[in-house]
């Protein structure tokens, strides 16, 4: 796999995702390039970067294979921890930097779903998404519709099936009325947003409506940014399993999806963040390419 992220940006050969059969994926590796270059008036010092772009080595079918890391600056200092919700956090500190500073990553992924095994979390890491949080707090109208809904729903399943119908049919898609300040409460009284926005208002009425849920940070074949959407989970025995719901696009995920981080809401989870010492802002230029390399089907009988 090391020699694929070696290879230029466009020299890597992607299927067309649009001709994939999801429904009959067994088998399938993903190839990613992702690029955040900050351009600043002048020079900035004491730059600390946290990145979370890649995914942790197993995450249910999903498997990391290869992951490489580039910062442009040649005295930058790397190091990689995990958050308390079980992410890969990088964390980048660069004393001083002239202008611009860029960071690219080159990733490989693999899922079999010979191996589907949905994320299992104990009691104890399901309690820590069922407190709502300032981005996800609700107000009147998601406390109304959420309990109107948990009313009528004969389980958790159900429910949460339910909810992510509701928030679709209740937003329009769209940029420019929303930022990644926005609350839940907020983009609803708008109407319209980004997926971080539909993902908001989802966790908002899963938690108000009883069922713990997270945001889910990663990337959807056939979208230039990163992609938000949101995990269910449900009591099964001892543990709750995971399900995944994108109320952006009304359905359940795909193979189509790649999982890169997972936390209580936006800010846990944002793909680059940081902090610098100068008297003036930057302006950050993001880039990506993303494709399946690689598609076995499910042999029909």
């Amino acid at each position: 796999m090391q020699e694929l992220l070696s290879n230029a940006v466009h020299a890597v050969a992607l299927l067309d995702h649009r001709s994939v059969e999801w429904e009959r994926v067994r088998q399938s590796r993903y190839w990613l390039y992702q690029r955040f270059h900050y351009r600043y008036p002048g020079h900035i010092q004491e730059l600390r970067q946290r990145l979370m772009v890649a995914p942790v080595a197993r995450y249910g079918d999903q498997r990391l294979c290869a992951f490489h890391l580039h910062v442009s600056a040649p005295d930058a200092v790397t190091k990689m921890r995990r958050d308390r919700f079980g992410n890969s956090v990088y964390e980048v500190y660069i004393p001083r930097a002239e202008g611009e500073v860029s960071f690219e990553m080159r990733l490989v992924v693999e899922r079999d779903l010979a191996t589907v095994a949905w994320p299992q979390l104990s009691a104890a890491q399901a309690q820590l998404y069922r407190k709502p949080t300032p981005l996800t707090q609700a107000d009147v109208h998601i406390r109304s519709a959420a309990l109107d809904l948990a009313a009528a729903a004969p389980d958790g399943a159900a429910l949460a099936m339910a909810i992510n119908s509701w928030v679709y049919e209740a937003m329009s898609y769209g940029s420019g009325a929303t930022t990644v300040e926005t609350t839940a409460a907020e983009a609803l009284a708008v109407g319209q947003g980004l997926c971080q926005d539909y993902a908001h208002i989802m966790l908002a009425m899963c938690r108000t409506a009883g069922l713990p849920a997270r945001y889910v940070s990663g990337h959807m074949l056939g979208e230039g940014g990163s992609h938000a959407w949101v995990e269910v989970l449900l009591p099964e025995g001892e543990y709750y399993r995971a399900l995944a719901f994108d109320p952006t696009n009304h359905r359940r995920i795909t193979p189509s999806y790649i999982t890169v981080a997972t936390g209580r809401d936006y800010r846990d989870v944002a793909p680059t963040s940081g902090t610098y010492i100068a008297p003036y802002a930057g302006k950050l230029e993001a880039h990506k390419r993303a494709g399946i390399t690689h598609c076995e089907y499910i042999e029909q009988p």
